[in-house]
């Protein structure tokens, strides 16, 4: 979207309704359950006005300077994310320690995102429904069947794109805004001694009278920031300035003035902390109000469904996730994409979170530390970003990305004593998720490994061929290596004793950049009697397409008509060993996810019709 050739203004108005949802809704909920949440804060004006500095400065520390000015510079050509920043660091990190080092840190961040990707959904919607209580009290019994209403019919359209739908997503979110700072506002008025707060003094004078509060506050003041690292996410897709500008013009405004507009109010109405949020609103307004909410947190719900889209492709194309089934939902944008495997995951995931949490204050324990566990790591990232690319003074890189590491931990350690009450789920989510991950990257390369060993040498099966029969027609073999002879070739040979008169190895690599050049997408070898090697490259955040990418090679002089070409494909049968090279666990786990991924001819967008399968043994 950023290299689209749309208006500025349109670009930024598109991005406050995507990029922003999810840190936009944290006013129905962040104030209620700092206040009246698992660990309750005393409603005094002087725990108020010290709770707000600290939410306003955790706002400007973790959101502002962190993400918009300091880790947005770090993009990978335009794109961001924890795997984006993955890739633009193992390309400079030359010592293979350092360089697993940061590979388990990223990996541990995506899988982090997909337990935060099941909560926000569940919490948003819930929260925004939780207002009928408010309208009647009686209508408390409704609240979790309409959730689950709405958050079914949210993953049911996801196979249909969001292409028409986000066209609505911006002015929505711009109404949600507009009317975030005007409610806060009209209390302001009435009580502007609440701005006090903005003195960062007041933060500190809170934490050092009441250490004890101050730290269990921390835990839920974290859901005021929730979202933030959607910002660095979300960059590919808008630019980073429109998305700059969005938020120092817009949205940071209106945040800040809901959060103090809530302060005025429980200044004067401590009561009200029951939903300090629907209590801004007069009555006459609740139910479109709600209305309303319900319609802001379905956005911000479906911005974190689509970047769970996102992931998922960056992992299978950075080689964390077996192939999946991806659908492009759009001819125009290739950013848009569909994960059906992804998508149902997250919705029995979510169906779960609101049956078994029951209500938004129980799932804000589970909310913050997948949260504050990905800044912690994206801080750690940034720091290596700041040594090994932006050469950095090492006084500088210990004075800056120290302070911001401080700052996490000190935020991570408050919501750790959560743990018990909820924060375990995105935890037990991430470390599966981190165990898949790194199980198919372990297996994927002893596969590999073990495939080199039964290849031979290509010049010399090409010296050796003499009184082979060669059939009309191209022969395209897929290989995972750019060495030796493919399995598929072997037994095809062995099998049919024949060889096509042309035969084409193909290779598909993927690079550390999120997209590759057209100029720089085939690199195309010819060798002797007919063979030729052909490597295919794409980035981590483009979809194989390999008929349409061996068209380019017409312009090497060796066309490809598919009517008289043929596609071997290697299918593998993983046989665990008792080497222990993986654990035993680990490679039925790899072995599982190996039948289960989606075929190669379907990944590679090849016509089944031209596709022949030979299977392989392999033992790891």
């Amino acid at each position: 979207m950023s290299d689209s050739k749309q208006s500025l203004p349109t670009i930024t108005v598109a991005a406050i309704g995507v990029v922003f949802g999810d840190i936009g809704t944290s006013p129905l909920y962040a104030l209620k359950e700092i206040f009246s949440g698992h660990h309750p804060i005393p409603v005094t004006p002087d725990n108020i006005l010290g709770v707000l500095s600290l939410v306003f400065w955790a706002i400007m520390v973790l959101v502002t300077i962190k993400y918009v000015a300091l880790i947005m510079r770090a993009d990978n050509r335009g794109e961001g994310g924890s795997l984006a920043l993955l890739a633009l660091i193992t390309d400079k990190a030359k010592n293979p320690r350092l360089a697993w080092v940061v590979t388990l840190l990223g990996i541990f961040a995506a899988a982090l995102f997909f337990g935060d990707s099941m909560i926000t959904p569940a919490i948003s919607v819930l929260s925004a429904v939780e207002g009928m209580e408010i309208i009647a009290p009686s209508l408390k019994l409704y609240v979790i069947p309409i959730t689950l209403v709405i958050l079914t019919g949210l993953f049911l359209v996801q196979k249909r794109g969001t292409g028409a739908v986000g066209a609505f997503f911006g002015p929505i979110m711009l109404v949600w805004f507009a009317i975030l700072g005007a409610l806060g506002v009209l209390q302001i008025i009435n009580n502007p001694s609440v701005l006090l707060a903005l003195n960062p003094l007041y933060a500190l004078h809170f934490v050092m009278t009441h250490p004890g509060l101050a730290f269990l506050a921390l835990g839920s003041v974290v859901l005021a920031v929730t979202g933030g690292e959607a910002l660095y996410t979300d960059m590919g897709h808008f630019g980073r300035f429109p998305i700059r500008l969005a938020w120092f013009g817009f949205v940071l405004p209106a945040l800040v003035l809901n959060y103090f507009g809530q302060g005025a109010l429980l200044l004067a109405k401590p009561e009200a902390i029951a939903s300090p949020f629907f209590h801004l609103v007069p009555e006459w307004a609740l139910i479109p109000a709600v209305l309303l909410a319900t319609m802001a947190t379905v956005i911000a719900s479906q911005a974190v469904i689509s970047g769970a889209f996102s992931v998922a492709r960056q992992s299978i194309q950075m080689g964390l996730l077996p192939r999946m089934q991806i659908i492009h939902t759009s001819n125009n944008e290739k950013g848009q994409i569909y994960v059906p495997f992804t998508n149902w995951s997250l919705y029995v995931a979510v169906v779960a979170l609101v049956i078994g949490f029951g209500n938004s204050s129980n799932l804000a324990a589970a909310y913050g530390i997948a949260v504050t566990g990905t800044m912690l790591i994206d801080t750690i990232l940034i720091a290596f970003v700041m040594a090994l690319l932006w050469r950095w003074n090492k006084i500088w890189i210990a004075l800056s990305a120290g302070s911001l590491l401080l700052v996490d931990i000190a935020f991570f350690s408050a919501n750790a004593i959560k743990i018990p009450e909820g924060g375990w789920f995105p935890l037990a989510i991430g470390l599966v998720s981190f165990v898949a991950l790194t199980t198919w990257r372990r297996g994927r390369y002893l596969v590999t490994e073990e495939m080199a060993k039964q290849s031979i040498p290509l010049n010399d099966f090409i010296d050796a061929i003499y009184d082979v029969h060669r059939v009309y027609g191209t022969a395209v073999f897929m290989t995972s290596s750019r060495e030796g002879v493919p399995a598929a070739l072997l037994h095809n040979l062995k099998h049919n004793q024949v060889l096509h008169e042309r035969v084409a190895l193909v290779t598909v690599e993927t690079t550390d950049s999120p997209y590759v050049d057209a100029s720089l997408r085939i690199q195309v070898e010819l060798l002797q009697k007919e063979f030729m090697r052909i490597i295919v490259r794409y980035g981590f955040m483009e979809t194989p397409d390999i008929p349409k990418a061996l068209e380019l090679c017409a312009s090497y002089g060796q066309p490809f008509n598919l009517m008289e070409t043929t596609f071997f494909l290697s299918r593998e049968t993983i046989v665990p060993s008792m080497t222990r090279r993986m654990l035993p666990m680990r490679a039925l786990l790899f072995s599982f996810m190996s039948k289960n991924a989606t075929r190669a001819s379907d990944f590679f967008k090849i016509p089944t019709n031209r596709v022949v399968e030979l299977g392989t043994q392999l033992v790891i």
